[in-house]
């Protein structure tokens, strides 16, 4: 891939605020496992195979891993690491390696066009109100027909939530639990994304989302008998009568639920 310029006088700046970087190994395996299945098309046939991984925290391992899992869908893929914090950019480049990097960079993408972004814990210490700002950002950076995967997730990984955008904005939000661990799907409440965890309140329609997966969680518990896995899947075929649900069964079985934005995007103030 050929190198890129670098960003004009006045536009060096990298745009964001440095993230705690908490950083564990394997942390984002379900996101990423998602990123690969729902965008490994478009990472196939992009001109240009790059990827970013925004804000990867005090160890780089999680661009490691992303690299290793988009490999399997295409073998160039170039994965390039953006941290706010010159520091932790200089500890990750011992990791460099062929189609792995890292640059300094924020919401701006180091002035680069990725056809996918991911954005994992990044926005957690930010208000509600700037969320929309961030999403604006990297969404104009995108390559054409690119994608932005911004959410979070708890230290380990068990449960998660991102948001799928693309040049026209949020598309779809997938929630994810390991349900080994599972008590009740609303546990995944604490780990909404920035947009909608301050909107798990009545009349707002994450509230009314979450409520409805307890309720056919309940409603299937004789189901538990053979495991989690698939109460869940029941769960999610009762959800489908009554929300826009995008999911698969294959999807379901790994503990996943995903819906059109719209369904869940927050009540306008």
């Amino acid at each position: 891939m050929t190198k890129q310029p670098r960003l004009a006088a006045g536009r060096a700046r990298a745009l964001g605020l440095p993230t705690r970087g908490t950083t564990n190994p394997n942390r984002l395996r379900r996101m990423d496992n998602w990123i690969a299945d729902r965008l490994a098309v478009p990472l196939r046939r992009a001109a240009e195979p790059l990827v970013v991984d925004l804000g990867y925290g005090q160890s780089p391992v999680t661009a490691v891993e992303l690299l290793a899992r988009l490999r399997r869908h295409r073998p160039d893929v170039e994965v390039l690491g953006l941290e706010i914090d010159p520091e932790r950019v200089a500890a990750a480049q011992p990791a460099t390696r062929p189609g792995l990097s890292f640059e300094l960079g924020g919401f701006e993408l180091a002035g680069r066009h990725p056809v996918i972004v991911r954005a994992a814990n990044v926005l957690r210490q930010y208000p509600p109100d700037a969320v929309g700002d961030a999403w604006a950002r990297m969404c104009a950076q995108l390559a054409p027909g690119g994608a932005l995967v911004e959410g979070t997730c708890d230290e380990l990984g068990r449960r998660a939530s991102w948001v799928l955008l693309d040049a026209g904005g949020p598309v779809s939000l997938t929630l994810s639990c390991r349900l080994a661990e599972l008590r009740r799907p609303s546990d995944v409440a604490d780990r909404l994304v920035k947009a909608l965890i301050s909107r798990n309140v009545p009349g707002e329609p994450i509230h009314r989302l979450l409520r409805a997966m307890d309720a056919a969680w309940d409603v299937h518990a004789p189901l538990g008998v053979y495991g989690p896995r698939q109460r869940w899947q029941a769960m999610a075929a009762t959800l489908a009568a009554d929300w826009p649900v995008l999911s698969t069964p294959a999807r379901h079985r790994m503990g996943e639920l995903t819906l059109e934005w719209q369904a869940v995007a927050p009540v306008r103030q």
